[in-house]
């Protein structure tokens, strides 16, 4: 009872109502004087007024409307049959399990909804903005400018998107990421909002107002994702749209064939079919067959069952933007992938020290970090981190960056250059190749060769479990498109067990390719493309499937891509399909099986075998069931870490 509306509170109360007095009816016959049981249909109809009123109000307000074919509509005209044809106790029972069947459906469908509203309820109602003087002032999150300077205590949710300008914390994304391990931020960080702030106090400085901040963009995406509906929900709409005045005719005909041959044939005459039987129980089989038509389990059940899944995946950081991109997951055959920042960890790491024979390991690589010090490039920031200890730039002098080859500088007054074999070759000095994949820094001093230091974009931990994660759900190629040099592609592939590549391409060079691999996919079959949602976006929207990673406050990811990863997790990827293929799945055993006992029963009715007890367990009992079999897609912790 806790657990109930307010509305679905009220219909309960009814159902207990209507079932008592419908018990008392029952046992009145044995009560009533010689006679009276000729006024019995005017104490059945107490306690089919209290069930059934807003069901016959609905099927004539619906009829006045011009929707005549509707559950309600398929309802009032059984009920009302049976009690014209004098099956009085069966008509209050068909209400009352009808309306039973509606409240748990009601139930079941809260339920889910519940469940995903408490997933996205992700954005704060207010915000800490603090004044000039330093005063704080609750107000709207969508009141707040950008530059505007906001407080975020402990337990709070962040409002907006920002940089963290004092303080330091552990922040909860598990709303955004599906993960459950804090990450930490300090000054300089930048924090988006939906997550939750764990320990420390945090001063942030917005960086964009509340209609654009990640969770606006979220809440979006999630609330219009029913607007892209797949095709299984397109053929249900259709479907429905033309079965259930199918059905009416056919139970019209099933009425009024009979009848009309029953009155035209002379009994002797009359085929074995119709021996023996009467128009009230032909009209009898009519109205059973109405009752087993209502189309209420495919059209609440297939939906929901797509709600569910999207809800699913969003319990798991998966941001699905329709259900028709989760259908068209299901039926990936191949799977594209951008390299760096998708499979690899998009940042170099010195993998390697080779020094010359004067030199030694920690030699190299000082004087390589000391000659790039004053550079920003991602290699310079590489070496740096490796040698590990703070820069003296007093050591450093005469320093310059020579574009395309490399950095020229004074380390203790010596001479060093740090860069490619073409600075080698301009400098005049003898350098030695490498053989192992990656970028190779070489390294002079004072004109002699001091080695060289291999440089390399890792593979994500996780990659090498996702590609053969892909593989066993049914995946038949996974291929690697990358703008990197023909070795590091190579090598990446060749370690992760990718099944194609092709390196040192443009963007528009990868469109090419996706051309080419949508071209010779199998009918039926989709092409995914796995890409940073930034510079890929070209690709992600030519694929039939964009799924976008590390998108994490990404506005280029949540716009380009179909399917989002709120964290750099690849191993997602293969969540994601097992969560689409275990959605329609579930979607499929509903169709089917709402059909097959509709078909059966249907089969059964016309022949005068079915009763209306089988008949309500053919509609409510269909229903009921393929809504808690549609719920199963919201369960989704086997597929969590």
């Amino acid at each position: 009872m806790k657990n109930l509306t307010r509305k679905q509170r009220k219909m309960l109360y009814r159902i207990l109502l209507a079932a008592a007095l419908l018990a008392a009816v029952e046992l009145l016959p044995a009560l009533l004087p010689a006679g009276g049981a000729a006024f019995l249909w005017l104490l059945y109809l107490v306690p089919y007024a209290v069930i059934g009123w807003d069901v016959l109000w609905k099927a004539v307000r619906n009829i006045l409307n011009g929707q005549v074919f509707d559950e309600n509509f398929l309802m009032a005209l059984a009920t009302v049959g049976a009690f014209a044809t004098g099956e009085y106790a069966e008509a209050v029972f068909v209400m009352l399990f009808y309306q039973t069947g509606e409240l748990f459906q009601d139930y079941a469908v809260g339920k889910s909804r519940q469940s995903i509203a408490a997933l996205m309820d992700i954005r704060p109602d207010t915000a800490n903005l603090e004044a000039g003087d330093g005063s704080l002032e609750e107000v709207d999150p969508e009141d707040v400018e950008a530059g505007a300077v906001i407080v975020v205590r402990p337990g709070e949710r962040v409002p907006l998107d920002g940089e963290v300008l004092e303080g330091a914390s552990a922040l909860d994304t598990a709303a955004l990421t599906g993960e459950s391990v804090p990450r930490d931020v300090g000054v300089g960080d930048a924090v988006i909002s939906g997550c939750v702030n764990q320990s420390g106090l945090l001063r942030v400085k917005v960086t964009k107002p509340c209609e654009e901040s990640t969770v606006s963009k979220i809440l979006d995406l999630v609330e219009n994702a029913g607007e892209k509906k797949a095709a299984s929900e397109n053929f249900i709409t259709r479907f429905a749209r033309y079965y259930t005045p199918c059905v009416v005719l056919a139970a019209l005909a099933l009425f009024l064939l009979p009848t009309a041959a029953l009155a035209l044939i002379p009994p002797a005459s009359q085929p074995a079919f119709l021996a023996g039987t009467a128009w009230t129980g032909w009209l009898h089989r009519a109205l059973i067959f109405l009752v087993i038509s209502c189309p209420c389990a495919l059209v609440i059940s297939v939906p929901l069952s797509f709600f569910g899944g999207i809800g699913g995946a969003g319990k798991c950081g998966i941001l699905v933007k329709g259900s028709n991109y989760l259908e068209l997951l299901s039926r990936a055959e191949t799977v594209v992938f951008d390299k760096t920042g998708t499979l690899t960890q998009g940042s170099f790491t010195v993998t390697a020290l080779h020094p010359a024979r004067d030199f030694g390991e920690a030699d190299l690589l000082e004087y390589a970090a000391l000659a790039e010090s004053w550079s920003s490039h991602p290699i310079s920031l590489s070496l740096r981190k490796a040698w590990g200890k703070e820069i003296d730039s007093g050591r450093v002098t005469d320093v310059e960056e020579i574009a395309g080859h490399g950095i020229t500088a004074k380390v203790d007054g010596k001479a060093v250059c740090a860069g490619n074999s073409r600075l080698m070759e301009r400098e005049g000095a003898r350098w030695e190749p490498c053989d192992l994949p990656g970028t190779i820094v070489h390294v002079t001093v004072e004109g002699a060769y001091a080695g060289h230091i291999l440089i390399s974009d890792l593979p994500k931990p996780e990659a090498k479990t996702l590609v053969e994660g892909l593989k066993a759900a049914g995946v038949k190629k996974t291929v690697m498109l990358t703008g990197d040099a023909e070795a590091a592609a190579k090598a990446v592939a060749r370690e992760l067990g990718i099944d194609e590549y092709h390196a040192q391409l443009l963007p528009a060079d990868k469109v090419e390719r996706v051309e080419g691999l949508l071209a010779a996919k199998s009918p039926g079959a989709a092409l995914a493309f796995v890409g940073d949602g930034i510079n890929d976006a070209p690709v992600l929207t030519r694929a039939d499937i964009g799924i976008a990673m590390g998108a994490l406050g990404s506005d280029a990811a949540i716009e380009a891509a179909d399917i989002v990863l709120m964290d750099d997790d690849p191993a997602k990827i293969a969540t994601a399909m097992r969560i689409s293929r275990k959605t329609l799945r579930i979607v499929k055993q509903n169709i089917w099986f709402a059909l097959g006992v509709k078909g059966a029963v249907l089969l059964l009715g016309a022949f005068g075998v079915a009763t209306m007890w089988e008949a309500v367990f053919a509609d409510v009992g269909v229903a009921f069931l393929a809504i808690l079999n549609a719920m199963r897609c919201l369960r989704v912790d086997e597929f969590r870490k």
